[in-house]
């Protein structure tokens, strides 16, 4: 049973066919002039429509990339590098992703200045702080769409207000969010956003940045003039037309308001632990987030012990980010949240669902792990 679609998605059978067909029947680079590189190019053309139609963006505006971390890195590093001139002051979180993160990082190793945003303890961040964080110059905001550990979502609308009359550039890590949430860049006020295609049912290694025309924003990788010269590299086009398909199965399954269950799954499980008298601490803001991620801390039980419990079962749960699992280090979100001290970092879940899971899985995790939990919190 795998609970940690957060992490990565199984491919969806309609995703798999349509790369396995691209690559017996396309296999010509879209760059060559020749028959096979024009119908290539075609595909190409085609996925990238595709993808600009679920944002409501014209399709030169989308960049094809290899995942969330490319993009990520891409817009910040390339923007900032770009419109360094006009100031060198960034705004961000203390709870964003690590692609996000560390390039911040660098960026404060080239002489820029990051101001890190914190969240109060539902993992919520005010807008009036990026208010009160901005200066005349800075350049870039960057904060995520919605959180990957809490699955809470985050004031984009209101902070693309803010942004509206400023000369900073607003980016937004929507990897969690696409195809979970409609999102309309421009009505957001939102000039660069990237995505990744394992996030919903498509292959890894490969993503999209969508950037506003109007952005001024240096290559992050040089080599052939692929993608109007802002990414070199020949596209992955068997992988790019697996996510275009995904893109556009999400996008008509929200246009037609198709609710998935996930938040009655949500609360069956709450119920059913607080009726077996299980002691546990929601970790994010019930009310706006994402219904497929729920992150619990049961005081005094070890996560690491718990989730190996489950793995025996053959229940996979996540104890936070993928990107930061095998290390030892705290979950920088639950940190940011409650502080270093706090006993709900040490004994924190997540679970997050998706295709492939059915309520009777539910029911069958809820019970193995309330027989778990009862057996370590005796302890």
């Amino acid at each position: 049973m795998y609970f940690d679609h957060a992490a990565t998605t199984p491919m969806h059978p309609l995703a798999i066919d349509i790369m396995s067909q691209v690559m017996a029947d396309n296999f010509g680079n879209p760059s060559s002039i020749h028959g096979y590189g024009r119908l290539a190019h075609a595909k190409l053309s085609e996925a990238r429509d595709k993808i600009a139609q679920t944002l409501n963006v014209s399709a030169n505006e989308i960049i094809f990339t290899s995942g969330g971390t490319e993009g990520d890195n891409t817009a910040i590093i390339g923007t900032a590098l770009a419109n360094q001139a006009k100031g060198k002051h960034i705004i961000t979180t203390a709870i964003e992703h690590p692609a996000v993160l560390e390039s911040m990082h660098y960026l404060e190793s080239q002489g820029f200045e990051i101001t890190y945003l914190p969240v109060d303890e539902q993992g919520m961040l005010a807008d009036q702080l990026v208010q009160q964080a901005l200066r005349e110059d800075t350049i870039l905001v960057s904060i995520m769409f919605a959180n990957n550990e809490t699955g809470n979502l985050l004031p984009i609308k209101a902070i693309g207000q803010l942004l509206a009359n400023h000369q900073a550039i607003f980016h937004t890590d929507a990897v969690q969010a696409y195809g979970k949430v409609l999102i309309d860049p421009k009505e957001l006020g939102v000039d660069l956003l990237s995505i990744s295609a394992h996030k919903i049912n498509g292959p890894k290694g490969v993503g999209f940045l969508y950037k506003n025309t109007s952005v001024k924003m240096l290559p992050y990788l040089h080599g052939g003039e692929q993608e109007e010269k802002r990414r070199a590299g020949t596209e992955n086009l068997p992988a790019i037309c697996a996510m275009a398909q995904m893109a556009s199965y999400h996008q008509e399954a929200l246009l037609n308001e198709q609710i998935l269950p996930y938040q009655k799954w949500t609360d069956y499980i709450l119920e059913a632990l607080t009726n077996a008298k299980i002691t546990y601490q929601f970790n994010g803001c019930k009310e706006t987030k994402l219904p497929h991620v729920l992150n619990l801390s049961f005081p005094g039980v070890d996560n690491q012990l718990l989730l190996m419990r489950l793995d025996l079962k053959q229940m996979a749960i996540s104890t936070g980010s993928a990107c930061t699992a095998g290390n030892v280090n705290p979950s920088h979100v639950l940190t940011a949240m409650y502080g270093k001290d706090s006993d709900y970092i040490s004994s924190a879940i997540r679970l997050s669902f998706g295709y492939g899971n059915t309520f009777e899985q539910i029911q069958q995790f809820t019970t193995t792990l309330i027989e778990i939990l009862q057996q370590l919190q005796s302890r």
